[in-house]
C-alpha cells in the first residue's frame, strides 16, 4: 500500500515537472569556432593570443519559438574544471568584502601580487580567470559596469561561485522584452576568453524560465522512475499475495513449530 501511494504521488509530480521543463525555450549558439578567422582555423591558439587581431564577432540568432520576458542570457563553458581544489581555494573573501582590506592576499597563490609587489585586487586564480567575453544585443541586453565596487559586480559574483561540473552555465544578464517567433537577434560579441588552450567550448545561451526554473529534465525523470518503480513493486507484492498468500497469526510459521513438524 505504501509503495502504491508513493507511486501515485510521484508520477504526477514527474509529469508536471517534465511539462514545465519542456515549456522553457532556449537558443544555444556555439561561437568559439565560428568566430575564428578562416585563415587561422588551424592555429586557434595563435589567434586568441595575438592582441593585434580583432576579436569582434557578429552572430545572428533566430528565435524558433515565442520567448516571454525576462529572458536570461548565459554563457556556457565546457571542459573547464572549476572544482579543482587548488583553484577553489585560491581566493580571499575578506578582500572581496571590504575595500579597506585590499592588502589581504593570503591563500591567493599564485596570483597574489604584481611584479612590483603590489597586491592584486581581486586576487586568486578564480578572479584571475574571470570570463571576459562581452555581448551586446541590437534590441537590448545587460551591461555590467566595471567601475562599481567588487561587492556589487554581478559578473564577478557569479564567476566566483565555482561550478561542480566541467560543463556549466553562468548568468551574464537579462533581456526585458519579448522575442517573437522567427525574429532575428543580432549579437555583437568580443571573443576574448581563451578556451582553445585546453580544448574547451563556448556557447551563448538565451533561455526563458518557468516556476521550476530553467530547462532540466532530470527532476521530472527522477520522479517518474521512482514513482513507476514503486507502482511496479506494489503490483508485484499484490500479485505475490494472491498467488502465495500467508495467513496472519498462523502458529505453523513459528520456528519451533516448523522444527517439530520436520522431525
Amino acid at each position: 500500500m505504501v509503495f502504491f501511494i508513493v507511486g501515485v504521488i510521484f508520477v504526477p509530480i514527474g509529469v508536471v515537472s517534465l511539462l514545465a521543463a519542456r515549456d522553457v525555450v532556449e537558443i544555444i549558439d556555439r561561437y568559439d569556432e565560428a568566430c575564428v578567422p578562416s585563415n587561422m582555423t588551424d592555429n586557434k591558439l595563435a589567434y586568441i593570443q595575438n592582441e593585434t587581431i580583432s576579436k569582434e564577432c557578429i552572430r545572428n540568432l533566430t528565435v524558433t519559438k515565442h520567448m516571454k520576458q525576462p529572458i536570461f542570457v548565459y554563457y556556457e563553458l565546457d571542459n573547464f574544471y572549476q572544482n579543482h581544489r587548488r583553484y577553489v581555494k585560491s581566493r580571499n573573501d575578506a578582500q572581496l568584502r571590504d575595500k579597506r582590506k585590499a592588502n589581504q592576499t593570503s591563500a591567493c597563490e599564485p596570483e597574489k601580487t604584481t611584479a612590483n609587489g603590489q597586491p592584486i585586487v581581486p586576487c586568486g586564480l578564480i578572479a584571475w580567470s574571470l570570463f571576459n567575453d562581452t555581448y551586446s544585443f541590437t534590441r537590448g541586453g545587460a551591461t555590467l559596469d566595471p567601475e562599481i565596487p567588487l561587492s556589487e559586480q554581478e559578473d564577478l559574483i557569479v564567476w566566483m561561485r565555482t561550478a561542480a561540473l566541467p560543463t556549466f552555465r553562468k548568468l551574464y544578464g537579462r533581456i526585458y522584452f519579448d522575442l517573437k517567433e522567427n525574429e532575428t537577434i543580432t549579437v555583437r560579441l568580443s571573443n576574448n576568453y581563451n578556451t582553445y588552450s585546453f580544448g574547451g567550448k563556448k556557447k551563448l545561451v538565451l533561455s526563458t524560465a518557468t516556476w521550476l526554473g530553467g530547462k532540466n529534465d532530470f527532476l521530472g525523470f527522477a520522479y517518474l522512475i521512482v514513482g513507476g518503480f514503486c507502482i511496479f513493486l506494489a503490483f508485484a507484492f499484490t500479485l505475490l499475495y494472491f498467488i502465495k498468500p500467508r495467513k496472519l497469526g498462523d502458529h505453523n510459521y513459528l520456528s519451533w513449530n516448523r522444527n517439530s513438524a520436520g522431525r
